[in-house]
């Protein structure tokens, strides 16, 4: 039952990662030895590895037993807990947010947005999107050949977009990006905010210091949206309200940082991944060009593949039985999506990249009633973003080798050198 030391260490290194194949070789071992395990390792509180797809889906439809919000929604230390209640005021993350709250709450503050990003909400949009689309494939092709997709296309595009959606102005786009990589790449010194090797210490000052100036922005986002309201994400959660008040201070703040970062970061992992696989792979630029109407396998699969969140933590509050293992009340679970996308009982071939699965049932989003809220806008504007850039490209492969981000959270590759021909 209980994970071996090494293992449960691999499975948690931010540096693992970066390295992707050591990780999913940690969870391949771990599916088809101990698919439900106990990690205990000496500087955390001990947890639940769920590394299968049915475990993550079961325990995500059974959110009254399953919270988010009870302890940290991602993997930290003992001391690092210690340290976030400090700062909160007794509270175990550091932001509320839609991912760490529950119930009433959680439902709440999903109401706020989700009528406005459902497929039929986003559709007038798509013209608007495909624009900004057109702009970055010129971009991309106006680099004659040579180009590093992540930084110098996929960061930008799904930035650009959700900026817009929520109603950033443009020229506030490198502050927003800045402090998303801040925020989700801790652990790395190319992309951290002190651009260095971080003690645990200095990692949660530094994430500290990154909330705080996201926040300073979004005061004056509310007050700007509360005078003068308009259609735009960020007016709503300004003015939104639970019962007849408004958002508190941390719900307000936690809404807008995962709009705001989260909104463009997943969807900027995922489209990088793509390009990376298509660089790696001359037949898919090819299948894709002959068949057109794949496009949205092809997207899914993108997000199968890259899993740009690799986990969120659940803590059990009740005794309860999941995968054959007798969950205890105070119980905390690792839901490894990572794990869960590369499942072989799910998928054939579940390590090569494949767009003519009759069935791709990936939970990279999530599953339930904690599904991510922009999943369908995120759809939207990679399929937009292919369908311009595949009419155009000739020809793409790898120009080097591609990197990725130290993070064992939210993470993805942050350098895709490509060499590319057009039609």
């Amino acid at each position: 039952m209980t994970i071996s030391e090494e293992l449960a260490r691999t499975i948690i290194d931010p540096k693992a990662y970066s390295q992707r194949e050591i990780v999913d070789a940690a969870f391949a071992r771990l599916r088809a030895e101990q698919p439900l395990g106990k990690a205990e390792i000496p500087e955390f509180e001990p947890f639940w590895v769920v590394s299968r797809h049915a475990d993550i889906k079961d325990i995500e439809r059974q959110p009254d037993i399953f919270h988010n919000g009870d302890k940290s929604t991602f993997i930290t230390n003992i001391e690092g807990n210690q340290r976030v209640k400090m700062l909160t005021g007794g509270e175990p993350n550091l932001i509320r947010s839609l991912v760490s709250v529950d119930g009433d709450e959680h439902k709440a503050l999903r109401s706020v947005v989700f009528p406005h990003v459902t497929p039929r909400a986003i559709r007038p949009l798509e013209d608007a999107i495909r624009g900004i689309a057109r702009e970055f494939v010129d971009h991309m092709l106006s680099f004659d050949g040579e180009v590093d997709f992540a930084q110098d296309v996929a960061f930008l595009y799904p930035l650009r977009v959700i900026m817009t959606v929520l109603g950033v102005p443009q020229e506030d786009e490198p502050f927003m990006l800045k402090l998303t990589q801040e925020l989700f790449n801790n652990a790395d010194p190319e992309l951290n905010r002190a651009r260095a090797e971080l003690s645990p210490e200095d990692m949660l000052k530094s994430l500290w210091e990154t909330t705080m100036e996201l926040e300073n922005y979004f005061k004056a986002v509310t007050e700007k949206y509360r005078a003068n309201p308009t259609s735009e994400i960020n007016s709503l959660i300004a003015n939104a309200k639970i019962g007849d008040d408004y958002l508190n201070h941390r719900q307000l703040m936690g809404y807008y940082i995962i709009a705001a970062t989260a909104g463009h970061d997943t969807t900027s992992n995922t489209t990088a991944g793509a390009m990376w696989a298509l660089a790696e792979r001359p037949h898919l630029l090819k299948q894709m060009q002959e068949s057109p109407e794949r496009i949205n396998a092809f997207v899914e699969e993108s997000i199968r593949w890259e899993v740009p969140v690799k986990h969120f933590m659940r803590s059990a509050v009740a005794d309860c039985e999941i995968g054959g293992q007798q969950i205890k009340a105070g119980d905390w679970l690792m839901l490894s999506y990572q794990s869960g996308n590369r499942d072989e009982s799910v998928w054939a071939d579940p390590f090569e990249f494949r767009i003519d699965r009759e069935q791709n049932p990936q939970i990279a989003f999530g599953y339930g009633v904690h599904v991510c809220l922009g999943q369908h806008l995120a759809r939207m504007e990679m399929r937009i973003l292919w369908e311009e850039l595949f009419k155009r490209l000739k020809s793409v492969e790898m120009n080097g080798k591609g990197e990725r981000t130290i993070s064992n959270f939210v993470c993805g590759p942050k350098h895709v050198p490509i060499r590319f021909t057009v039609n």
